[in-house]
């Protein structure tokens, strides 16, 4: 397609179909986001999981260095294990680990995996806790 035809449709597209940068109903009730994406129907491509994957990491990478004084010192596999917590539980649910944050900057490892294991969300996610337990214990 060349570029003056697919920058015509760009910019009727998302005049008519608007800019949504959260999930909502259309008019028929199905799942869209973005531009008209139809997520029930269409859902997204792998590299398109693989894209927003990247942005996600990127915005959850800058999150454990603010809490964890001796973060950048910690081995690697320290280092993701902190990384997938705030992946998934967000700079405000990472922030309210204070004593395993502690325990992690004093160089308290077991107490920090046991912190980990001590809470609601080793209950909800279950294996992933064990596992990131497991490597800040090692």
């Amino acid at each position: 397609m060349c570029s003056e035809l697919y920058q015509i449709l760009e910019e009727q597209l998302e005049r008519h179909e608007g800019l949504r940068l959260k999930p909502y109903r259309d008019t028929v009730g199905k799942l869209t986001i973005g531009i008209g994406r139809n997520l029930d129907d269409v859902g997204i491509s792998e590299e398109e999981a693989r894209a927003m994957l990247k942005n996600d990491i990127d915005r959850a990478k800058v999150i454990p260095a603010k809490y964890v004084e001796n973060f950048a010192s910690l081995p690697k596999i320290k280092q993701a294990a902190l990384i997938n917590m705030c992946f998934n539980l967000g700079e405000r649910g990472f922030s309210n680990f204070r004593r395993m944050i502690a325990a992690i900057s004093a160089g308290e490892f077991e107490t920090a995996a046991a912190e980990m294991l001590n809470s609601r969300w080793a209950t909800q996610v279950g294996n992933r806790a064990n596992e990131l337990a497991n490597i800040m214990r090692a």
